[in-house]
């Protein structure tokens, strides 16, 4: 990115509005950066990518063969939910463009955090604030763990069966995620697992996160079991500051962790790798909601006020960086107010007044 001249676009993104909701949380996200780039004095070119429903009406498949190239090439990935379980088989043209994506690029770390919002009541009326490290590319998900074909198969009618995969290069890596993030905070990994039953590939997910943290003297290293920190999230969910886990207990204790602070419409989330990142909401496409006005955009907002600061980091820009904290405080200033929030905050504003307010709040 060049950062001589302010008239012509320093950075790309490319966009993927997905199903239900998303065109319109992504339309919203847009207004919010396109905002934040004329206040911090840099320029951003939108590329649009077929995906999702819309994709398989005109090209056949939920994710063309060309949008993972075109992707490829913008500085970051602004991508809205997927109904991706109401898709046709693979062999029809199902395929989930969030798997395709996360694999094609190697954006191996899903970074979850949760963080309690001020003026808002959390769930448990109890404060939180970590972040939920998850590996993003292998585990049970079956689109993502053979090297050709799923990783679900029945061989016979009665008998069905899911390969878990677990690399030491995959949990090695995360787990150094992890520990790199938590050297910026609290100083504390807490390691989710299940090698009580899991021996084997649990087994060895803990063996490389433990020689990770041998390289971090400075940081608190502790295990839970995944079933009891479903249970201590809710007993206390201040006491953690970064949890690093395997890809299915990843999802399912972020979205806890998300409704413990507030709700998954508030969830942000980066997929991030070495060289290319996404930020994609949290929760899904809400089909039953969509084209409504009524959407909450902050997921796909906040999460890309990471991306912000991700692609700011990689390229040493200040300006992203300092426009990714104005969102954040952006959104905050909007949601401390009851008068100022979406409907399922209690609020009376719909998706695009929402959004104008966090536009007009990025200015102040």
């Amino acid at each position: 990115m060049s950062k001589e001249t302010r008239s012509t676009p320093e950075f790309t993104l490319a966009v993927l509005d997905g199903d239900g909701i998303g065109p319109e949380i992504t339309a919203a996200t847009r207004t919010v950066l396109s905002a934040a780039a004329s206040k911090f004095g840099f320029g951003i070119a939108y590329k649009n990518l077929p995906t999702g429903f819309e994709a398989l009406k005109n090209h056949g498949t939920t994710f063309p063969d060309d949008t993972l190239a075109r992707a490829a090439e913008a500085d970051g990935i602004l991508m809205g939910p997927v109904s991706h379980n109401e898709y046709p088989a693979r062999e029809k043209g199902g395929i989930n463009p969030s798997g395709a994506l996360r694999v094609g690029l190697d954006l191996y770390a899903n970074i979850r955090p949760a963080h309690s919002r001020p003026g808002l009541q959390s769930l448990l009326n109890k404060l939180i604030d970590l972040v939920i490290v998850r590996e993003n590319t292998e585990g049970f998900y079956s689109d993502r763990s053979m090297y050709l074909g799923p990783g679900e198969f029945m061989p016979t009618p009665d008998i069905a069966l899911s390969v878990r995969k677990i690399t030491r290069e995959a949990s090695l890596r995360i787990a150094e995620t992890a520990f790199t993030i938590a050297r910026k905070r609290r100083k504390k990994v807490t390691a989710v697992h299940k090698a009580n039953v899991l021996r084997v590939s649990d087994g060895l997910f803990l063996e490389c996160v433990r020689s990770v943290a041998r390289g971090f003297p400075d940081v608190d290293y502790e295990e839970r079991l995944a079933d009891a920190m479903a249970a201590y999230l809710v007993r206390d969910p201040g006491e953690f500051d970064v949890v690093v886990t395997t890809n299915m207990f990843g999802d399912i204790l972020s979205d806890q962790a998300s409704e413990i602070a507030g709700g998954l419409g508030l969830a942000a989330s980066l997929n991030a790798g070495a060289d290319h990142a996404m930020a994609q909401a949290q929760h899904g496409s809400a089909p039953d909601i969509a084209g409504k006005d009524i959407a909450n955009p902050v997921s796909l907002i906040s999460s890309s006020a990471m991306l912000l600061n991700w692609i700011g980091r990689r390229e040493t820009d200040d300006r992203l960086i300092s426009s990714a904290n104005a969102i954040e405080k952006a959104i905050d200033m909007v949601l401390s107010v009851p008068d100022t929030r979406t409907k399922d905050l209690g609020g009376p504003l719909g998706t695009k007044a929402f959004t104008d307010r966090i536009a007009e709040a990025l200015q102040l």
